[in-house]
């Protein structure tokens, strides 16, 4: 996507590799929407530790730099030895597996990566497969969302207003992102409609990011509190939700998304708005037989207890201080603690249909669908 920075206006993607460094580079969204920094990882740990930091998140992204920390742990091993370079590929693949348990594209993406190694014979063949398929994924996850915004244009009518939870746009994935991309893909044909982005407490993802995206892209929208879709839907104000997921069963169509979804599910089927799921095929689980047994990460408690942003001094009238400082609000009582899964699970039947590459599907179709869909059962 493009970036506008000042005067400037660069195409950036959310995930790349600097080979001459063995870096994976990120753009830290942490800091977003107030500042705007790109940062490179110096080795496997630091970029799972990215991973599970949030300085990058998001199916497809999180998916993509799996692959690439593979590759960088991959290059990193020094030596001709078959033996020791194979548990060195492991430790590496269990060390970035277990940086977001609930999401499933980092798995496919790195067995993706490791299906391509085993063709090579030596170490350095090895090592240059794993870096070629890391690319190839990156790339196969820029092309599944462009295609995901051409099937899921035409549910998009001039006029309507959408509802998106989270942020499954370009900066959740490589490029062009799932849930925002039949967005763009209808704003480039023209049409003219209104995005209600839901907050998505606690860690806001919809006000800092997917309203940063579509301020960027010049689409118009607004920022709504979590608690205020269910009145927005009452009175007729949502014609469509569009969300994204961070793995749906492929037996059961069940989606395991940001925390915050089923509610809108539940909402949207009680005023029948239809609701939409947006994936790339990396999200597809085609092994887990049922929802409940989905990993839901558990955070830390001060992401609900308080918030991160960027202090307004000129309004505190604080002197020499240093412009957008990034600070930590507690706003909960002192004394009180918190719970704060990460993601809940949407059953099939509250989903009108899930939008993918080739189509979309209603959910109980995924596992008929399967060989179309790149199912690959174990």
């Amino acid at each position: 996507m493009n970036v506008t920075l000042g005067s400037r206006t660069e195409p950036f993607r959310t995930v790349t590799f600097d080979a001459a460094n063995n870096s994976v580079r990120l753009i830290e969204q942490r800091l977003l929407p107030h500042e705007f920094k790109i940062i490179g990882t110096k080795d496997f740990r630091e970029t799972a530790r990215a991973i599970t930091d949030m300085i990058v998140r998001g199916a497809g992204a999180i998916g993509a730099t799996a692959a690439y920390g593979l590759a960088q742990g991959v290059r990193a091993f020094r030596g001709g030895d078959l033996q020791k370079f194979s548990a060195h590929v492991e430790s590496v693949y269990q060390t970035l597996a277990a940086a977001r348990p609930t999401a499933v594209d980092p798995l496919n993406a790195m067995n993706d990566v490791r299906r391509e190694m085993a063709r090579g014979e030596t170490v350095a063949e090895q090592q240059a497969l794993a870096l070629a398929a890391a690319e190839e994924f990156a790339n196969e996850d820029a092309r599944h969302c462009a295609e995901i915004g051409q099937h899921g244009a035409k549910l998009i009518r001039n006029g309507m207003k959408v509802l998106t939870h989270c942020n499954a746009g370009w900066l959740a994935f490589v490029d062009v992102g799932s849930a925002t991309a039949p967005l763009y893909a209808a704003q480039a044909q023209g049409k003219k409609f209104h995005v209600f982005c839901d907050e998505t407490r606690p860690r806001s993802q919809g006000a800092t990011l997917t309203a940063w995206e579509l301020a960027q892209q010049k689409i118009s929208h607004q920022i709504i509190a979590d608690n205020a879709a269910g009145h927005l839907m009452q009175r007729g104000e949502i014609d469509l939700v569009i969300v994204g997921s961070d793995r749906t069963l492929g037996r059961t169509g069940e989606v395991a998304n940001k925390i915050g979804t089923y509610t809108k599910a539940v909402l949207a089927a009680r005023h029948k708005i239809p609701f939409y799921v947006a994936i790339p095929l990396s999200t597809i689980d085609w092994n887990l037989k049922r929802g409940f047994d989905i990993p839901i990460e558990e955070r830390h408690e001060s992401e609900v207890l308080g918030a991160w942003g960027v202090i307004d001094h000129s309004k505190l009238k604080i002197k020499n201080s240093k412009p957008n400082q990034r600070a930590y609000v507690r706003v909960a009582n002192p004394t009180s603690g918190a719970r704060n899964p990460g993601f809940d699970v949407t059953p099939a039947e509250l989903i009108t249909g899930i939008i993918t590459p080739v189509g979309i599907f209603k959910p109980k179709e995924l596992w008929k669908q399967r060989h179309q869909l790149g199912g690959l059962v174990q």
